[in-house]
C-alpha cells in the first residue's frame, strides 16, 4: 500500500539539464531544484532530508545514459521506490494529441502541453520552450494540440555557426547576454560578437511571431504567448507581442499525469 499524503518525485530530464519537484498531494511544489548532465561535470542532486516520496514520475528525453543515472540517484536515497518514466498518448489530463503517431511526440512536450492546459485552461495557447532546440506548440482552446515546430535553440544556434565558420567566435548566452545588455535598442551591431548574438536571438523571436501570427490568423481567436525555458528572459526582450512567462510547465504536467493514474487505480480497486 503507498501512502497517498506522501509528496510524488517529478524530474523533468531534458538535453541541457536535469529538473526536479517535490510535490504535495495539492500539487504544490514544496522542494525543487535542478543539476547539471555527468557528461558536463553535473553534481548529483541534493536530496538529503527530503521525505520519502510514494513515487516517482520522470519525464527524459536525454537518453539511456541519463535514465540509468536517474535510477541509480533514485536508489541510493530511496532504494525500490516505484518510478513511471512517461510517454506521450492520444489523450491525457484534457489534452488530445494531434500528431499522426501520438507516441512520436517528446514527452517533455507532452507534459508541457498538460501543464498548460491546467494553467491556461478555456485559452488558446501558443508554448514557446527554450532549451537545446526552441519548440513552439499550438494548444486549442478546447485541449486539442494541433501540432508544432522545433528549432535549433539560441545557443545552438551560436555554437554551429561559431564551429562550421572559419571567422566568427563560438559563444554561450551567458557571453551573448552580457554583450546584448546594453545593446538591445540597436536594431544592428557593430561588431560580429554582437553581431552574431543578436542575429540569433532575433531568429529566435521572428520565428516566434511568425508562428504566433499565423496561429491568430488560421484560428480567428485570441491566442496567448506563454514562453519558458532557460533562454525565455533574454528572447523575451526583443518580441514585440504580449506574453506569459511560466517555468514549471512540464513538472506540473507530471503531477496533473500522476493524479489521474492514481485515480484511475482506485477507480479499478473498486
Amino acid at each position: 500500500m503507498t501512502n497517498d499524503a506522501a509528496p510524488l518525485l517529478l524530474i523533468d530530464a531534458g538535453n541541457s539539464r536535469i529538473k526536479w519537484a517535490l510535490a504535495d498531494a495539492r500539487h504544490t511544489f514544496v522542494a525543487t531544484g535542478a543539476f547539471g548532465h555527468a557528461r558536463d561535470g553535473g553534481a548529483d542532486p541534493d536530496w538529503a532530508g527530503l521525505h520519502r516520496p510514494r513515487g516517482a514520475w520522470i519525464s527524459n528525453v536525454a537518453g539511456d545514459d541519463v535514465a540509468a543515472r536517474l535510477d541509480a540517484l533514485i536508489d541510493a536515497r530511496w532504494p525500490g521506490l516505484p518510478r513511471t518514466t512517461i510517454r506521450a498518448r492520444a489523450s491525457q489530463c484534457g489534452v488530445t494529441n494531434g500528431y499522426t503517431t501520438p507516441g512520436q511526440l517528446g514527452s517533455d512536450r507532452w507534459a508541457g502541453l498538460i501543464g498548460a492546459r491546467a494553467a491556461f485552461a478555456g485559452e488558446a495557447l501558443l508554448i514557446a520552450t527554450f532549451g537545446t532546440a526552441t519548440t513552439l506548440e499550438a494548444l486549442r482552446a478546447d485541449g486539442v494540440f494541433t501540432g508544432g515546430l522545433i528549432a535549433p535553440g539560441w545557443a545552438l544556434m551560436m555554437r554551429s555557426l561559431g564551429t562550421h565558420t572559419a571567422q566568427l567566435p563560438t559563444l554561450t548566452t551567458d557571453i551573448a547576454s552580457g554583450l546584448l545588455a546594453d545593446a538591445h535598442a540597436a536594431p544592428f551591431q557593430v561588431d560580429t560578437p554582437r553581431s552574431l548574438s543578436a542575429g540569433c536571438l532575433y531568429a529566435q523571436a521572428g520565428l516566434i511571431e511568425r508562428a504566433w501570427r499565423d496561429l491568430t490568423d488560421a484560428w480567428r481567436a485570441p491566442v496567448r504567448l506563454v514562453l519558458a525555458g532557460g533562454a525565455a528572459d533574454e528572447i523575451a526582450r526583443a518580441l514585440t507581442l504580449p506574453h506569459t512567462r511560466h517555468d514549471s510547465l512540464i513538472l506540473s504536467g507530471l503531477a496533473l499525469i500522476a493524479a489521474e493514474a492514481a485515480s484511475a487505480a482506485r477507480c479499478g480497486g473498486d
